[in-house]
C-alpha cells in the first residue's frame, strides 16, 4: 500500500487515516485472522508518518479488539469482524438502528408470558410485588444472524393484547407498538452496561463458543411525565453487535 494513501489535506488526523487503512486490510482479507502485521518501522515507511502516529493507530485497534499485542513479537490480527458499531440510544429502537445501518432486522420470539412482578424488576418499574407484568423475550437478528437476546417487562394493564401480536414478524418493533398502539412514548431513560461470560443457552442462541464474553445492557425507559414504561435486559454478541456510545464536551 503506497504512502500516498495518507493525505495531508484529509481533515482526519493522520493516525485515523492509518487506522482506517489497516481496518480495510482486515476487512478484505489482506490481513487474515492470526496473521502478523508489518513491523512498526515498515509501517512508518509505508504510510510516511511518524512512529507516534503508528503507535496511536495501533493502540486504538488493540483497544477495539481488532489487534492483539505480543510484547517482543509484534501485533497480530484477532479475526474480529470489521464493521460498524451500533449507537447505544435508549430512545431509538433496535429496528430503526438496524435499518439506518443498512441491515435487515429480524426477531424470533423465545417466550411471552404474564408473570407477577418481583424485585428487581418491580422496583425498576415502580410497581408492587405481584403486579401483573408482560414479559417478552426475543432473539434479535441482523440479516438472519443472531446478535442479541432481549427481555422486556411492561406493566400488563398498560399493554392489553400485546402478547397476541405476531412477534416473529421480521421488523416488528416493540417501541413502535408502544408508541403507535398504546401511546407510550419514551422520553428519557437510564442504561447500565456490564460484561460477563455467556451462559450455555445464551452461547447456543448467539452462536458463541462456551466461555466467551457477552455485553449486558440494562435499560429503563420513562415517559415525559417520568413514569416507567419498560425495563429491558439484553445480552449482546460481542463482535456482531458492538455498541458505540457517542460522547462530547459538557456545555453546562
Amino acid at each position: 500500500m503506497a504512502a500516498t494513501a495518507i493525505r495531508r489535506d484529509d481533515p482526519r488526523p493522520l493516525y485515523k487515516q492509518v487506522k482506517d487503512r489497516l481496518l480495510e486490510a482486515l476487512a478484505d482479507g489482506r490481513l487474515p485472522p492470526m496473521s502478523k502485521l508489518a513491523s512498526e518501522r515498515e509501517l512508518v515507511e509505508r504510510y510516511g508518518v511518524s512512529r507516534i502516529t503508528i503507535r496511536q493507530a495501533m493502540r486504538e485497534l488493540v483497544s477495539e479488539g481488532h489487534l492483539r499485542s505480543h510484547p517482543g513479537k509484534g501485533f497480530y490480527a484477532t479475526g474480529r469482524r470489521v464493521g460498524p458499531a451500533f449507537e447505544l440510544d435508549l430512545l431509538r429502537s433496535f429496528t430503526l438502528t438496524a435499518e439506518q445501518h443498512g441491515y435487515r432486522p429480524g426477531s424470533r420470539l423465545l417466550e411471552g408470558r404474564v408473570e407477577p412482578a418481583a424485585d428487581p424488576v418491580a422496583r425498576m418499574l415502580a410497581v408492587a410485588n405481584g403486579t401483573p407484568l408482560v414479559s417478552l423475550r426475543r432473539l434479535r437478528l441482523l440479516d438472519e444472524q443472531p446478535v442479541a437476546i432481549a427481555e422486556d417487562w411492561i406493566e400488563a394493564r398498560k399493554v392489553p393484547d400485546l402478547l397476541s401480536l405476531d412477534w416473529d414478524r421480521g421488523n416488528r418493533s416493540l417501541y413502535g407498538e408502544l408508541i403507535d398502539r398504546y401511546g407510550m412514548r419514551p422520553a428519557r431513560g437510564e442504561t447500565v452496561l456490564a460484561a460477563r461470560l455467556a451462559r450455555p443457552e445464551e452461547a447456543d442462541l448467539l452462536e458463541l463458543s462456551a466461555g466467551e464474553a457477552v455485553l449486558t445492557v440494562e435499560q429503563i425507559a420513562y415517559d415525559a411525565a417520568g413514569q416507567p414504561i419498560n425495563f429491558t435486559i439484553s445480552v449482546h454478541h460481542p463482535s456482531r453487535y458492538p455498541l458505540r456510545l457517542a460522547q462530547g464536551a459538557r456545555t453546562g
